[in-house]
């Protein structure tokens, strides 16, 4: 009998694992990345699964790709445009100053801990993480600009803080450092690698006008930030901000560019995948923390864990007084800031400043660190920043990521309106469009006469409704609970033919297909 798993094995406890988690994480009051992390944990303390060591390589080109690339894809280019002078206090002037606050610390807490070694310490720990917010932040009430402002900050940072992170390193190995080359690469890099990602996303909206297949289509998705990683990585710019500019130019100019039927099955790819990468991300987060204690002697293991929780604690500290000073501060120097934006509440301040998880890329990150100095030298206190940077992604998410849901209730943000709101004049901005779309059909040739008043009446019909739902809005929930108990009753009807062998598989899951675009389009598409 061998001590390690077979692969399979593996691959079916860690696909169980996905299942069990995440059907918990639905009865459960805890948000479902944490527990994914405990599962990750149980599974490292079982004999015979270190197969499962997370490598840097797979995370910056398997994992994080994807996940940029959807990340921006799901984000409104409007709202990012709009906040974009916090979200750039945020991914790049908070990096800098939490670089420089825990470089400071470890600096004073590890004996002999070199400047470099200390600055890619600070560079590792300094960027929120893009899985852990979306992951953590899509099922709470949070005010939606905060929401923009969170997603837009992890989409950006990872490309300032990996700058910093290879610059020290660079440092450190050679014993060469240069603030101006720096700071010049760190601009170089981020317009060349936003370049890429939207000559990416070009190419995929030609290519995809030219096939004219769905499943090809959905294939191009795939395939677009992995090409724009490696484009980027080959000419050694940002691949970060290749895959956000490639994911928000895709979302611009898909919806025209491809047909429904291709909208529908990406949306459906790339959900299953988003949901198999994060769950994947943090069980292999857990798998990791037996292994990296292990790594430690255990005479310094206290003092490194003690050294991990003040850098913890210094990085929610960074950031907590950060972002009041940088909301407060451009107010009191515009006044014409202060008209056009107005000081947000305090409470949407605070949530700002305390929802800082970190995740996959900060331990990536970390294990990516060379073994040995240019001279041959062992890298300084490595080790000891691989498992202090765990600690900081166990705290912020453990600490931060259960507080989060008693935090806002105890805040008690008012309803979001703007959203409803602009989703019933978007509605009725199309179906007016839609009428008069109608009307100028009717007198063609190839229309009958019929077909028009038929559609005539279904549209004018809709537009009651709409006009219904805006002047009863508190009757909203009731009328979609009643359309769906329709639209099932015409589903087991449907299931009931086939059983009978009146229906085909086939025309039930063409009519099936129908009444779930339905229930999508009336708001209804999770409900049961």
């Amino acid at each position: 009998m061998t001590d390690a798993f077979p692969p399979v094995l593996t691959g079916i406890t860690v696909a169980f694992l996905v299942l069990v988690v995440t059907a918990l994480s639905r009865r459960l009051p805890v948000p479902t990345p944490i527990l994914q992390v405990v599962a990750g944990l149980l599974v490292g303390l079982v004999p015979g699964t270190a197969g499962l060591r997370l490598e840097p390589s797979v995370v910056f080109f398997v994992f994080l790709p994807p996940v940029l690339w959807a990340a921006a894809y799901f984000t409104s280019f409007r709202d990012f445009k709009a906040n974009l002078r916090p979200i750039c206090l945020l991914a790049i002037g908070l990096v800098l100053a939490t670089t420089a606050a825990v470089a400071g610390a470890a600096h004073a807490l590890l004996p002999g801990l070199p400047w470099p070694a200390a600055v890619a310490l600070g560079a590792i720990v300094s960027a929120p993480d893009a899985v852990a917010a979306e992951a953590i932040l899509k099922r709470l009430p949070i005010p939606r600009r905060v929401v923009v402002i969170l997603e837009g900050e992890s989409l950006v940072n990872d490309a300032s803080a990996l700058v910093l992170y290879r610059t020290a390193v660079v440092a450190a190995v050679t014993g060469f450092f240069s603030l101006g080359e720096a700071i010049v690469r760190f601009f170089i890099d981020a317009s060349v690698g936003v370049l890429v990602g939207l000559a990416v996303g070009w190419l995929i909206i030609r290519l995809a006008e030219f096939t004219r297949d769905a499943l090809a289509e959905v294939i191009l998705t795939l395939v677009g930030p992995y090409l724009a990683w490696v484009a980027a990585e080959r000419i050694h710019v940002s691949a970060v901000l290749a895959c956000v500019a490639g994911g928000l130019y895709l979302r611009q100019h898909f919806s025209s560019a491809v047909s429904p039927a291709s909208r529908l099955q990406a949306r459906a790819v790339w959900d299953l995948l988003v949901f198999m990468t994060n769950a994947l991300i943090f069980i292999l987060l857990g798998v990791q923390f037996g292994e990296l204690i292990e790594a430690i002697p255990t005479h310094t293991l206290g003092a490194v864990g003690r050294t991990g929780l003040l850098i913890s604690g210094m990085v929610i500290l960074v950031r907590l007084l950060w972002v009041p000073v940088a909301t407060a501060l451009p107010r009191l120097l515009s006044a014409s800031l202060r008209l056009r934006d107005p000081m947000p509440p305090f409470r949407s301040v605070f949530l700002l400043g305390w929802t800082s998880m970190r995740g996959v890329v900060s331990l990536a990150s970390a294990l990516a660190l060379p073994l040995a100095l240019g001279d041959g030298r062992p890298f300084p206190y490595r080790a000891e920043i691989v498992l202090i940077t765990m600690c900081v992604i166990v705290v912020t998410l453990v600490v931060q990521g259960l507080s989060l849901a008693p935090l806002i209730r105890w805040l008690r943000f008012p309803a979001e309106t703007t959203h409803h709101e602009e989703v019933q004049h978007a509605r009725q901005e199309a179906l007016r469009h839609a009428l008069e779309k109608i009307d100028d059909l009717a007198d063609e040739s190839w229309v009958r006469p019929e077909d028009v008043a038929q559609l005539r009446e279904q549209y004018t019909q809709r537009s009651q409704r709409r006009r219904l739902s805006q002047a009863r809005p508190d009757d909203a929930e009731s009328r979609q609970r009643l359309r769906l108990e329709v639209l099932n009753a015409e589903r087991r009807a449907l299931i009931r033919l086939r059983n009978e062998g009146a229906i085909s598989d086939e025309v039930l899951h063409h009519l099936e297909r129908e009444l779930d675009v339905e229930a999508l389009r009336i708001g209804a598409g999770e409900m049961r």
